[in-house]
């Protein structure tokens, strides 16, 4: 036969070619078979569980928008450009925070970004000039909510910033979102005994007392406990509890806000986790 007679496979056949080849080789089609490779080979103990985790939480990132992670507006710890050193000390010391938005009249006007390590010239009297927190403020970098996160990440990396302001496509400000929040999808967070599942806002640790995510929205709240809960500044029920506060409180602090007693579970140096929710007739029943 001469060569003129050989004909090219159409694509259709190519294709399914391919796709043998990958399978007598072994090789994953898509990313969800290279998961379950990576969960076959954890199983058989040639990949470490943590690095698994990591793995996937990497696979992940691609898949995520800003607005899957942020920080929600109600939960920010913000400063007003008119305060003075002994008012802002405080606010840095409790939170352990290290940079802070600093807004104008409300949270959409937010001037730019304070650096708590700027503060230590005027907190130990090195610096005797008149504090004026204005001249102290970084520029504050601007995301949409709509962002992928490995994208994020990039900018993160290339520009030299750790934090961005999350707007909507108003320009309106919803949250903002640090380096570590992305980190955090890869690594992931530290789970204790009162964790609820991914697909439930609440948990019954006893007869009278919830777990129930921060970020569950106040509408939620009041329908699962037939209560009328409201904040016009706060959407979910971490976000009203931290008002009611004052201050991020810390595990273990609590509050007594109408008929409810919530008590802080878990919480990091940027926002509330997790509550423990006690009804007041419930525990006036005790």
């Amino acid at each position: 036969m001469s060569s003129d007679n050989v004909q090219t496979p159409p694509s259709f056949a190519r294709n399914w070619l391919e796709k043998l080849g990958q399978v007598l080789a072994g090789e994953p089609r898509d990313r969800q078979e290279l998961v379950e490779m990576l969960r076959d080979a954890t199983d058989r103990q040639l990949l470490d569980p943590n690095a698994l985790g990591m793995i996937e939480g990497v696979l992940e990132v691609p898949e995520l928008r800003v607005r899957d992670i942020m920080i929600p507006r109600s939960q920010m710890v913000v400063l007003e450009q008119d305060m003075v050193l002994e008012q802002i000390l405080p606010i840095v010391i409790t939170t352990v925070h290290s940079r802070f938005p600093v807004i104008g009249e409300n949270k959409d006007e937010v001037l730019g970004i304070l650096l708590a390590k700027d503060l230590l010239p005027y907190a130990f009297g090195v610096n005797q000039k008149p504090f004026n927190l204005r001249e102290l403020l970084r520029l504050a970098v601007f995301v949409p909510e709509s962002k992928r996160l490995d994208v994020l990440l990039q900018e993160f990396r290339t520009n030299r910033y750790h934090m961005a302001i999350v707007v909507d496509e108003y320009g309106g400000v919803t949250g903002l979102v640090t380096i570590e929040d992305v980190l955090e999808q890869i690594v992931g967070e530290i789970e204790d005994e009162y964790d609820t599942q991914e697909d439930t806002q609440f948990k019954k640790l006893g007869e009278n007392t919830y777990a129930v995510k921060a970020l569950l929205p106040i509408d939620k709240f009041n329908e699962f406990f037939d209560s009328k809960l409201e904040d016009k500044e706060a959407d979910t029920i971490g976000g009203l509890v931290l008002r009611e506060f004052g201050h991020l409180p810390k595990r273990g602090e609590s509050i007594d806000i109408a008929n409810f007693r919530f008590k802080i579970l878990r919480a990091d140096s940027r926002r509330i986790h997790l509550l423990q929710i006690t009804p007041k007739k419930l525990r006036e029943n005790k």
